[in-house]
């Protein structure tokens, strides 16, 4: 099935012409979106950025979601270009659980801001619960761009 998935068109375009650097660009920029966004609403909850309202945050969710979107198409067609290869790599896998994670996480964050923010702008500031997830949150997301870069470089070590 992965030779089959690796020999469409699709995936030979993405190899063996600018697919690979389309695709590349995209997922910098899903990586870029959702992490940059995070970190600053992260930030503003451990208190830096106080001219930003805690209620204007969850309007960032949204486009959180969209650079999450790009994150998943852009890298799925990278994916195709070799699947059998990403498969066999220890530190992809890793990458998987890190990027489900993150989104499971993203979820319950994403309600638990929507529900609380306002009450969380009353009082100044978001209760150390909070705090404490916004920093799982923060950490699960550096953890997916870490391991993506690492994929490139140490799965050939890590399976070796």
């Amino acid at each position: 099935m992965l030779e089959v998935i690796q020999s469409t068109e699709y995936a030979t375009w993405v190899r063996e012409s600018w697919g690979w650097p389309y695709a590349l660009t995209l997922h910098a920029f899903g990586n870029a979106i959702v992490v940059g966004l995070i970190f600053i609403i992260a930030l503003r909850l451990f208190g830096l950025f106080r001219t930003i309202p805690i209620t204007a945050l969850p309007r960032l969710i949204p486009v959180i979601w969209v650079g999450f979107i790009i994150q998943v198409y852009s890298g799925t067609t990278l994916w195709v270009s070799k699947p059998a290869r990403y498969l066999a790599d220890g530190m992809f896998e890793w990458k998987l659980i890190f990027v489900l994670t993150g989104a499971i996480v993203t979820i319950y964050f994403q309600k638990r801001l929507k529900a609380e923010a306002a009450s969380w702008q009353a009082a100044g500031k978001a209760p150390p619960s909070a705090m404490r997830f916004v920093a799982i949150t923060a950490l699960v997301w550096a953890a997916v761009l870490v391991v993506g870069r690492l994929t490139a470089y140490l799965g050939q070590l890590y399976t070796a």
